[in-house]
């Protein structure tokens, strides 16, 4: 029976469901999170009745045909970057993005990477990183007696070196848009990496017309949903459900069969 095999597809289809929904409810305190959504499309189609040819020899066209399909398939796991709400943390090295952007990260490889988590902080040379020790790019390297950082709105470091009265620019952070975010790359540790689908990056100054303005003092949380997550589990759970009873109801009906041809 076809059915074993399509509800298969169906089961296959909403383990894949849960365990993006699973990946989003453990990320929901991850800061720059962007929660993910499973998207699906239908297998091939079997045609029994072809539409639009004449049935027999001579005879009318046929209005609707007879295409039975052979299940579902995983499309797409989709990043969904909508903004996340912003949390107040009082340091200077903590930047949230408002708006549409990504802060350039440096990997080991020397690659530039994309996060928008902001949660940095200095090494022993008293470069900017972050918390995984990654280089922000463009460099900002911050004297030892600076007593005071600030960033504004549009980029511009500046601090208070030593007893002078006025501030002192130090940097300017640019940040990178892509005309199509989804087709970022996630690589782990809230980083993420350029690919053909995503077109090369835009770089410009924070609040430049399109690019997101630079809060300090703050951090991006997750805009994950935990009642939308649940939501959707439960979701995921009776359509796994069905496709279960899918199974054993065919199964049941071919054991039918099998009696009756004996």
């Amino acid at each position: 029976m076809r059915a074993l095999a399509i509800a298969a597809t169906g089961m296959d289809a909403q383990q894949t469901n849960l365990e993006v929904i699973a990946n989003n409810i453990a990320n929901i305190n991850t800061t720059g999170y962007k929660r993910a959504r499973a998207e699906f499309s239908d297998l091939l189609y079997q045609t029994e009745k072809t539409q639009g040819v004449p049935n027999r020899a001579n005879q009318a066209i046929v209005p609707e045909g007879a295409n039975i399909g052979l299940g579902v398939q995983t499309a797409a796991v989709r990043n969904i970057h909508l903004q996340g709400e912003l949390t107040q943390t009082e340091n200077e090295l903590d930047l949230a993005l408002v708006g549409r952007g990504w802060f350039q990260i440096e990997s080991t490889d020397g690659t530039t990477q994309y996060t928008r988590a902001g949660a940095f902080n200095t090494n022993a040379d008293g470069e900017l990183v972050t918390i995984d020790g990654y280089a922000v790019v463009p460099g900002i390297t911050i004297p030892d007696d600076a007593s005071e950082l600030e960033v504004s709105r549009t980029g511009v470091v500046s601090a208070r070196l030593g007893n002078d009265t006025d501030l002192t620019e130090i940097g300017q952070l640019t940040i990178a848009n892509f005309v199509n975010e989804a087709g970022l790359k996630p690589l782990g540790d809230n980083l993420f990496g350029e690919t053909a689908a995503s077109g090369e990056p835009i770089v410009a100054a924070p609040e430049d017309p399109g690019f997101a303005y630079i809060k300090q003092g703050y951090l991006e949380s997750s805009n994950v949903d935990s009642v939308k997550e649940i939501t959707d589990l439960i979701s995921a759970q009776r359509a796994y459900e069905m496709n279960s009873k899918v199974i054993t109801t065919a199964d049941e009906m071919a054991q039918i069969v099998s009696k009756n041809l004996k």
